[in-house]
């Protein structure tokens, strides 16, 4: 029997590491596209590298693939400050180039990966649904949104199924290092090393931290689900302010953090929490991993991975 195929766009990051290693597991033939070469040493993967709109490069890789899972992005909230046309260039345009190649190839099916935590800005209500108007405060959740609604132009024009994920703030093991990506993660490098962490504003934010394994279930219940063009909210359903994530990073790691508070910044959202009542209804997922079990998971990781170096 022919095992399925998937196509991840952007495979090589944290999230498509994950979700790769998962199908790979499943007996599923996984194939990678993305601008360097990353770990593709396992069985079931296969690398490309390259543009994700090189025509010559996506085409044959498209027509062995029968899902395809987005998940390239170039920028984060902080780094796009000040430049709109930066999220044009490293994720609009990309995609766009994507698109017109892949609307050309039958059968297929696609699941985006959005964001749950920088589309609906300072939300009226928490925690917020889908159906909570968009409302970003950086230009790289204006550029998500931009990708959402062509993507559901493209769904109109070319008949094909489009799930959009909105995924809350995501961590855990096998979680790089990232300027200004990754909170949980920079929070326990800092418990690890001693060093002081820089806090925008007095830590009272608000957000929603799934851990990485209850992300890769939601991708999985998209997949096994008939293809269909939906969109969904992907978190814990609860939230916790810096300062909680910090005193319990502290209590996990049993180590007190040095912390320096910094001027607020106008792209940060105040509070954020995702209301996941619709993809737990019809796909029947849920999260499953509470916050300190989580980070307790993530130091144990690190722990391992420092006494390997």
């Amino acid at each position: 029997m022919k095992h399925p195929s998937v196509l991840l766009l952007g495979g090589g990051g944290f999230l498509g590491s994950a979700l790769a290693e998962r199908l790979c597991k499943k007996g599923w033939r996984v194939h990678i596209l993305g601008h360097s070469p990353g770990e593709t040493t396992r069985e079931h993967v296969i690398g490309h590298w390259g543009d994700i709109g090189d025509r010559s490069l996506v085409e044959p890789v498209l027509l062995e693939c029968d899902i395809l899972i987005h998940l390239a992005s170039g920028s984060t909230p902080g780094s796009s400050v000040g430049k709109p046309l930066m999220e044009a260039e490293v994720n609009l345009i990309p995609t766009l180039k994507f698109l017109d190649i892949f609307k050309n190839c039958e059968n297929r099916r696609m699941v985006f990966i959005s964001s749950g935590g920088t589309l609906y800005g300072n939300p009226e209500t928490v925690p917020v649904d889908e159906e909570h108007m968009l409302q970003p405060l950086s230009y790289h959740g204006a550029g998500k949104i931009a990708i959402e609604a062509f993507l559901q132009a493209f769904v109109n024009d070319s008949g094909k199924e489009v799930t959009i994920l909105r995924p809350s703030n995501v961590y855990g093991p096998g979680q790089s290092l990232r300027q200004g990506f990754g909170f949980v993660r920079t929070v326990l490098e800092h418990a690890r090393q001693g060093t002081e962490i820089e806090i925008w504003g007095d830590g009272s934010v608000v957000r929603d931290f799934l851990y990485i394994q209850d992300m890769i279930n939601g991708i999985e219940a998209v997949i096994d689900a008939e293809p269909h063009t939906d969109v969904y909210n992907v978190g814990y359903g609860k939230g916790y302010s810096l300062k909680e994530v910090m005193k319990t990073v502290e209590q996990v790691c049993n180590r007190k953090l040095k912390v320096k508070y910094l001027p607020a910044r106008k792209v940060d959202v105040k509070q954020v929490v995702l209301d996941c009542a619709k993809i737990k209804k019809r796909l029947g997922w849920k999260p499953e991993t509470p916050l300190k079990e989580g980070i307790g998971l993530t130091w144990e990781w690190m722990l391992q991975q420092k006494s390997l170096e």
